[in-house]
């Protein structure tokens, strides 16, 4: 009986303790993740949820051939490449080594197991051979995916070579991985690919199986790359989505596969377990024209894109207010897509998310020759 007094007085206590101070169960520090570089980031608004010397710079290995990709996709979407097409293995491209399919000089294959191989096996030979019927050249390539780092603010990333292969000077960080990785989800194709566990090439004869041990474990995961070589380690872009919320979670430089496939899980526990994902809608009271002083119109039809999301911690509680700042009229002229005001959007009073409000239309000014020009096209059109 005392024992059992005892007992129910100390659950009493640990109850109370954490009433008192609450157990933070889905922290997670740089400690926790043990690869020396590290991001994670909610896709749909490219939020950074956590980071880890995420702009220190390092080799990625073949998670190079994210950009590869990136610009793969890119073409086919310009016309520039058919998954059809058949892309002839030059020399160059047969003599890459590392993982790889095998090519040999000359062999042929679609675009389409081109891109299988790369993304299933992480081949370094098909990669090059992509690049070349692509830009001509590796070189040409390799240019083509700076030029495209650049444009995407990726400053941490100088590229060598468009496979990932050890090279002085091939050097991304876990941020610019990430960034890249976002825009290659936007190609919603690639997941035909990355989510191949196994398949063939060659009619049978080649199979291949997909470096992403992730497929098989983890929920919702749906791709991306992976990478390892000896200056680089064990690294990963790992893309999952759970319902509206799409994560990608970038390790570099990890000791082991298994070190990599863990701190890349324990990322994107962290952030489905922490934030969710709001689309923003237009309020109620959005006013849908506006008053013109002196114009041939009385009015200008109005217009505002809220075609976004905002990331909020899943504990907050807190709502989505909106605030809308327009004059009560503008004078003429107006010009089709003219800024007239703001619409801002807050959460906890801290604003997320600021959308323009324009004009639909373009409105003159009235005059004798604008007021004449309405009157005699309106006399022809009887």
């Amino acid at each position: 009986m005392f024992r059992k007094v005892i007992l129910s007085s100390s659950l009493c206590f640990a109850l109370l303790l954490t009433v008192l101070f609450p157990i933070k169960v889905n922290a997670l520090s740089q400690e926790s993740i043990t690869a020396p570089s590290a991001v994670l980031m909610e896709t749909s608004t490219g939020k950074i949820l956590f980071e880890k010397n995420s702009h220190e710079q390092r080799p990625c290995a073949s998670v190079t051939k994210v950009m590869t990709l990136l610009l793969v996709f890119e073409a086919i979407d310009s016309g520039k490449l058919s998954l059809d097409d058949t892309i002839t293995a030059s020399e160059h491209a047969a003599s890459m080594g590392g993982s790889d399919i095998w090519l040999e000089n000359g062999e042929t294959m679609s675009a389409d197991d081109m891109i299988k191989a790369t993304v299933v096996a992480s081949a370094n030979d098909a990669a090059v051979a992509l690049a070349e019927h692509i830009s001509g050249s590796e070189d040409a390539f390799v240019e083509q995916m700076n030029n495209r780092a650049k444009e995407l603010k990726m400053n941490d990333t100088v590229f060598k070579n468009c496979n990932g292969l050890d090279e002085e000077g091939h050097v991304t960080s876990a941020n610019d991985v990430a960034v890249m990785s976002r825009e290659l989800m936007k190609h919603e194709k690639i997941f035909d690919y990355t989510s191949i566990w196994l398949d063939n090439l060659r009619g049978g004869k080649t199979q291949i199986v997909n470096t992403n041990k992730l497929l098989k474990t983890y929920n919702g995961i749906t791709g991306l790359k992976t990478g390892t070589t000896n200056d680089a380690g064990c690294c990963m872009a790992a893309s999952a989505t759970r319902g509206n919320v799409s994560l990608v979670a970038v390790v570099l430089g990890c000791k082991t596969g298994k070190e990599r496939f863990s701190d890349a899980a324990a990322l994107l526990d962290y952030g489905f377990a922490n934030i969710s994902v709001k689309e923003l809608t237009l309020p109620d009271d959005m006013p849908k024209q506006m008053k013109i002083n002196g114009g041939m119109k009385e009015s200008v039809k109005l217009r505002c894109d809220v075609s976004s999301s905002i990331v909020i911690d899943k504990s907050s509680t807190a709502e989505i207010k909106t605030k809308i700042d327009l004059p009560e009229s503008i004078d003429a002229p107006v010009k089709e897509d003219q800024k007239i005001g703001t619409l801002t959007y807050s959460v906890n009073n801290k604003e997320v998310k600021v959308c323009d409000i324009t004009a639909m239309e373009s409105i003159e000014k009235t005059s004798f020759g604008a007021v004449f020009s309405v009157l005699f096209n309106s006399l022809i059109a009887l």
